[in-house]
Formats: C-alpha cells, structure tokens, sequence
C-alpha cells in the first residue's frame, strides 16, 4: 500500500468515527405518554361508540328503526316512564298509553284520574301527574306540537334538564348531551372521575359534552345509554365486549367497578302508620282519593292513619273509618319510598252490606280494583289484609 492510499484510508475512518459519535450524541425522541386522560379524551370517540351502536343498538319499542324519524311523543314518553324505572317494567306501560292515547293531544285531553288509573304500579306518581299537565300545556298553548329545542323544552311542566337534552337529540336531533345513570357510569370510567356523585355531575356533563358529535347526537345519546345498560353495568362490566375499552382509565387501572364515586346517602327515618281493609258483607271494599297535593296525591287507598315517626299503636282504633269488629293481621306491609321507609299495620273488619260509606269515601267491588289508581303500597296492604 502506498503512502496516499494509507492517508486517504484513514480520512475516511476518521470521517466515520466522527459521523457515528455524532449520531451517539443525539439524543432519541421521547415517546408518547402510554395512557392517561389525555389519551383517553382523544382516543375515546363517537365514531368507535356510533359503529358499535351501527351493530348491536337494542330493539325498543319506543325506538325508531334505522333511517326513520323518531316520533317527538313516543320519545318524550318513554323518557318520563325511564326516570327510576327499569325497560322491562316500563314497556308494557308503555304500550297501553299509546293504545289509549295515540298522540299528545289525546293525552292533554284525557282526563288525570284516567291517567292516573293507568299509570298506577309504575310507581313516582309525580311522574304522571306531571305527564299530563306537559301534555294539555302542547295541547293549549302550543298546537299539539313538541318545542324542538333544549330551551323550549324546559318550558314545559315535569321537563328537566336530562328530559330537555335527550328529547331535543334523539327526536330532533339537536346536538345535545343527555347524562343519565347509565352514561354517569360510562363517563365516570372512561375519563376516572374521582369526585363523589352528586357533585360530579357538573363535570361529568362537561365531559360528555365534549364526546358528542355534530352528526347523529340522538344515535350517539343512544349509544352512551345502551353501553351503559348493557356492557358497563354496575357490577362485573363486560370491559373486553366494550368499544371504548382501550381508552378507558378506570379499565387501565383495574378499578372501573368502583366508578362512579358516591357520596353515602343518608337513609330517612322510618315512618309508621296503619291501613284499615273494610269489607262489605255483598263484596265492596272502602276506599278514597288522597288529597290533591303532597305524596301519592290523587291515587287512590283504603282509609288509614298519618304516616308518623312517632307512632303509637295502642290508640289506632281511634282513626279507624267507621265501628266494626276490627282484627289485626298478622306482620306488617313495608314499603320504601324516595325518602324513606314505611311500615304499616293492617287492620281489616267486614261490615253489613247496607253500611254506608264515611265522607269522602265510597265502595268498590273487588273487581273494580285493577281499573282503580292504587299504588303499590297499597296494593300490598289490601292483600296482606285479604289474608286469612
């Protein structure tokens, strides 16, 4: 080898060495975080839930078929049954409102104790009380057509804000962000919202808000409803059938069962009373409406005591309905309210058949019971006291 071929061959070494320290001394991209909120706020999409809804959306009866316009009545009834109550008790409900009542303005027309009547085991009576009064104010004061907006919703009686949004979306497919049980749920995981129910609710509204799209927000408020009610359940969530499951954060962190945080709720003092049955010799029962105001209002019952704290037993007979032969069934008949529990002892006689009712009482024959507006509660006490 030659001198100059030696020095050129160690200028290229040289060239080398320094390209490769070069490259050495750079320091390597960083790389993008793995999970976290901010992941999951860009990854978390309505197109991902709208493609899994596309598939598996659930058959409702108040539910359009794909391509068709929601009907604003069904949508608004259904909504106002929904409220605390579970599909499958609500559907038959359902069916026979719409049977009686095929349209708003038929409802604003009918009669409350009708309503009443039908509604009666649905339970939240203030529901249909309220129902009727939203119906008849579409019907007055505004033609028997639904407001097509959030805002022109909450005008109407028994119409709130989660009412507003869902009808607004799925009937008039307004871009609105209805936050019900079930999407808290979903909302609550997905973004791990760490502050306690109700005060979350603000935040988790804002959130969900921020996921619906301009195009099909009443598909999309669909979809967040039957995830909710079908994968991310309360209890034991189907994560790996979810198509939100890889951006969820409380799934990354293996604690999504315990979202969403609640504040423990103070359970109400128990109440007690006593329920009297009174049977007519020729098979009428005795009967009343409550006042128009408070509590179960309008529903029908069998007479009975104040519901008290306080309650003394021994001086029941006292407020019994009329003289009889009273006799004191055995147990008692619990139910529970909103706000607290009831317990009631039932008291039941059987009087001649030309006893005559009290004031502002009247005999039903037993199988005049079904067509009245019992509650639950007192359909439980009427057949704890039919007990031999």
């Amino acid at each position: 080898m030659t001198l100059a071929n030696g020095r050129q061959r160690k200028n290229k070494l040289d060239v080398a060495h320094k390209r490769i320290s070069a490259r050495a001394s750079t320091p390597l991209p960083t790389p993008p975080p793995q999970g976290g909120r901010e992941q999951s706020e860009s990854v978390a999409t309505a197109s991902t839930l709208l493609a899994w809804y596309d598939r598996h959306r659930r058959r409702l009866p108040w539910r359009a078929e794909n391509g068709a316009r929601p009907d604003p009545y069904a949508v608004w009834l259904s909504e106002i049954m929904l409220q605390q109550t579970t599909v499958k008790a609500v559907a038959p409900y359902y069916e026979r409102f719409l049977s009686r009542w095929p349209t708003v303005s038929d409802l604003g027309a009918a009669m409350l104790e009708d309503v009443l009547k039908l509604w009666a085991g649905l339970g939240y009576y203030a529901r249909a009380r309220n129902l009727h009064a939203c119906a008849r104010t579409i019907l007055e004061n505004h033609g028997g057509v639904f407001p097509d907006t959030e805002e022109g919703l909450l005008t109407l009686p028994g119409i709130g804000p989660y009412t507003a949004a869902a009808i607004a979306a799925i009937a008039f497919d307004r871009k609105a962000s209805p936050v019900d049980g079930n999407i808290e749920r979903v909302i609550s995981r997905v973004f791990a919202v760490e502050e306690a129910l109700p005060g979350a609710k603000p935040r988790i509204k804002a959130l969900a808000a921020t996921l619906t799209p301009a195009s099909r927000p009443g598909d999309f408020a669909q979809a967040m409803m039957d995830l909710g009610a079908t994968i991310c359940s309360p209890k034991k969530p189907a994560c790996s059938f979810c198509p939100w499951t890889e951006p969820c954060v409380a799934r990354q962190r293996g604690n999504q069962e315990t979202f969403p945080r609640k504040t423990p709720k103070a359970e109400g003092k128990k109440r007690r009373g006593a329920a009297f049955v009174v049977m007519r010799a020729d098979g009428k029962l005795l009967i009343r409406t409550r006042p128009d105001k408070g509590l179960l209002a309008k529903m029908t019952e069998v007479p009975g005591t104040e519901w008290v704290h306080g309650f003394d037993e021994k001086t029941t007979l006292n407020d019994a309905p009329l003289k009889a032969k009273w006799h004191r069934v055995v147990g008692v008949v619990n139910h529970v309210f909103t706000h607290f529990p009831l317990e009631l002892a039932v008291y039941r006689a059987q009087v001649p058949k030309g006893t005559r009712a009290p004031k502002g009482m009247r005999w039903i024959a037993f199988d005049e019971i079904d067509g009245e507006a019992f509650p639950n509660v007192m359909r439980k006490v009427i057949a704890h006291g039919m007990k031999v």
